[in-house]
């Protein structure tokens, strides 16, 4: 069932600088949908439209169905969609449970909720718990990315949007964000990902969209791809 679409996107910044278009795009529930393309496909910013953080200037979001295009950011977090950027967005000052906690701001006067929401957290990385009273400064680059993925699912999303979730991180640490994700999906978690490992994201999607120059270019099962994957990304860095 298709849980999160996207038809005919034209998205531009400073009203004229047109990054998307035309795009069409859908997730379907409890998969992983996989997003990739060149530098400057405008695959990050296809995750910004679909997340509130970027109006389109022509085109529809629906979740489940129903118009969403116009909510705000903090309407898409009540609906159940969580966002990863790409860049980091911790508190470096604040330590890994203070980061947790302003995670939960939706529903902070619950403190049994933001109880029981920071220590699912916990069990599911027993890392952050150990470092739960450290600055989330002195974290590694992918303990980092841990704490933020963990932050995303305080509020119990059933769409993830992850931008880059590897990015600069060493493979035997995206080898654990992919396992995480993979756990994500086995929960019936939707994941839409950006990725430019595009042969691990390859491994992990359910469906895969090609973005290039703004436009889509193809899409597909992972099926689909094999056999010709090599030629669709040729020239890029994977």
């Amino acid at each position: 069932m298709a849980i999160l679409e996207a038809k005919n996107l034209t998205v531009a910044y400073y009203g004229d600088i047109h990054i998307l278009k035309d795009v069409s795009f859908c997730a379907r529930e409890g998969r992983v949908t996989a997003v990739i393309g060149p530098n400057g496909a405008g695959k990050s910013t296809l995750l910004k439209a679909l997340y509130g953080l970027l109006k389109p200037i022509s085109g529809s979001i629906r979740l489940r169905g129903e118009e969403i295009t116009e909510c705000k950011v903090h309407e898409f977090i009540r609906m159940g969609i969580a966002y990863v950027p790409q860049l980091r967005s911790i508190f470096p000052e604040l330590t890994v449970k203070e980061n947790l906690e302003l995670g939960t701001w939706i529903f902070k006067t619950d403190k049994a909720r933001v109880r029981d929401a920071i220590e699912g957290v916990f069990e599911r990385f027993p890392m952050l718990a150990q470092k739960q009273g450290d600055p989330a400064g002195l974290l590694s680059g992918g303990q980092q990315k841990i704490l933020e993925i963990g932050r995303s699912l305080l509020t119990g999303p059933s769409i993830c949007l992850l931008d880059e979730p590897t990015a600069t991180l060493a493979p035997r640490i995206a080898a654990q964000i992919y396992a995480t994700l993979e756990d994500l999906k086995s929960e019936k978690i939707t994941i839409v990902m950006v990725d430019q490992r595009v042969r691990q994201a390859f491994d992990i999607a359910d469906y895969i969209y090609v973005l290039e120059l703004g436009q889509n270019k193809a899409d597909g099962t992972r099926q689909d791809f094999v056999g010709r994957l090599t030629e669709t990304i040729k020239g890029w860095l994977d």
